[in-house]
């Protein structure tokens, strides 16, 4: 192994950035592949039964609300990259390096402790749905073989730990920049098993010649039972739109010319556009074809059986798309640890140097100690969690709920309102207040139901 020598960054030469960082190639369409990586996962698999749990008006119309205030959040988002000018001035590399520069380091730490918080919980999810998935693919098979009423049952230990061996390999790409073929490659699995998750609703629907369900959603043994559902729903719903916790680490992999923020802003209308349509139609067709029948997850609760071979592609699909889309959420957390320890640590040989590792047939690689250690011990983390509380739709509420308000809502508006000066009691002052406090009523019900699903399914 050879020791790799530090470059000397000189600013403004064509290989760098006007911060003096190697020059950034991301471009409109990698920026919607990484978002749509990020949105689309396994949050579109639960949309059936967060619909079902809704009704046909509440359940749609949630999904379109939503869609909206990811919109605004983003809109809101992308012109805090640059301060003060959102075109010309000092570029805010991460959500928290802006909540710091606008808002000051005590809400930073707020903001950081949850921004880390979902990204890690999101990352246990992803560990989650994996398993699920594999054991899904087995089940598919077993029941094919022998029986829908066969007692197939499979664990999931396994296929976490082995999930977790694939991201500690994973975890070798350097960031975000080095990660638009992934993103590519798990949007495109995105969207295969998406579709197949449709195509299967529409044919349960026209073999059962009828659309089920109704519109005040699944009924409930008691009223209280059907609140903490229709909480839950709410928090499954909120999971799968808003990215806002990564949207300016996508948008630092931005190219410019043309301004990031119009970029970005252009890649959020894309990709939320996008992913709106195959929300509804997944929510929508879900819970025509099954009515109160509706499994948590759309490919893996066997709501569908045959023809099975198209239901262990999807999951390998999924399956797929979920190695990416962990790696997104997780790489935001590996670039703080390296930038803090850099700080901490710089004349740390574990911490700062690299090593150009060449093995045979294989293309050479950097090895750094520090790297290999931390994101090996975050992908055991996330793994040993995921083992310890394996509840799909409960976790996705929590994290959801977890990531409404405070991170999509809260702390872009007060950014906002510092980078355009508004004044307590003005007309958009009043606005957004008002948009901020219903958001957080939606926070507020969504963690409670989620909660509460985790400690029923816990004692149960």
């Amino acid at each position: 192994m050879a020791v790799q020598h530090s470059l000397q960054i000189t600013k403004g030469s064509g290989a760098y950035d006007d911060d003096g960082h190697a020059k950034r190639t991301g471009t409109l369409r990698s920026a919607v592949a990484h978002i749509i990586t990020a949105v689309i996962g396994s949050g579109v698999l639960s949309l059936a039964w967060s619909t079902a749990q809704l009704g046909w008006i509440a359940g749609p119309v949630s999904l379109l609300l939503c869609a909206i205030v990811t919109y605004i959040s983003s809109f809101l988002l992308s012109d805090c990259y640059r301060t003060p000018d959102p075109v010309t001035g000092k570029r805010n590399y991460s959500y928290t390096d802006a909540v710091r520069t606008y808002l000051g380091y005590k809400r930073t730490f707020v903001a950081g402790f949850l921004q880390y918080l979902l990204l890690y919980g999101t990352s246990t999810a992803y560990v989650i749905t994996t398993a699920t998935c594999l054991r899904a693919i087995l089940k598919s098979n077993c029941y094919h073989k022998e029986g829908h009423k066969a007692p197939c049952n499979y664990g999931d230990t396994l296929y976490m730990m082995l999930f977790g061996l694939v991201q500690i390999f994973m975890s070798f790409i350097p960031d975000l920049h080095n990660m638009a073929w992934v993103s590519v490659a798990a949007a495109i699995m995105s969207f295969t098993y998406s579709f197949i998750g449709l195509g299967l609703g529409i044919a349960q629907v026209v073999e059962n010649g009828t659309i089920k369900g109704s519109v005040a959603g699944v009924s409930a043994g008691t009223i209280a039972d059907k609140f903490w559902l229709v909480f839950q729903a709410l928090g499954d719903i909120a999971f799968s739109y808003p990215y806002s916790v990564i949207l300016l680490e996508i948008q630092d992999t931005l190219e410019s010319p043309p301004p990031e923020n119009q970029t970005m802003k252009k890649a959020s209308r894309i990709a939320i556009f996008i992913t709106t349509f195959f929300y509804l139609c997944c929510g929508c067709f879900g819970y025509a074809a099954f009515g109160d029948a509706t499994p948590g997850n759309l490919l893996t609760g066997f709501g569908f059986y045959e023809p099975y071979w198209l239901i262990d592609f999807a999951n390998v699909c999924i399956i797929l798309h979920l190695v990416g889309g962990y790696q997104i959420y997780s790489q935001p957390i590996y670039s703080f640890a390296d930038r803090w320890c850099s700080r901490k640590f710089p004349n740390s040989d574990f911490v700062n140097r690299f090593y150009t590792l060449k093995l045979p047939l294989l293309p050479g690689f950097q090895l750094n100690l520090f790297r290999l250690c931390f994101r090996t011990a975050y992908v055991i983390s996330t793994t040993g969690i995921a083992i310890l509380f394996p509840y799909f739709n409960q976790v996705l509420g929590v994290l959801g709920a977890l990531n409404f308000w405070p991170l999509a809502i809260y702390f872009p508006v007060e950014m906002y309102f510092v980078q355009k000066n508004i004044q307590a009691w003005t007309r958009k002052w009043i606005v957004f207040r008002t948009f901020s406090f219903v958001c957080f009523l939606v926070t507020v019900v969504g963690l409670v139901g989620s909660l509460e699903g985790i400690i029923s399914a816990k004692l149960s």
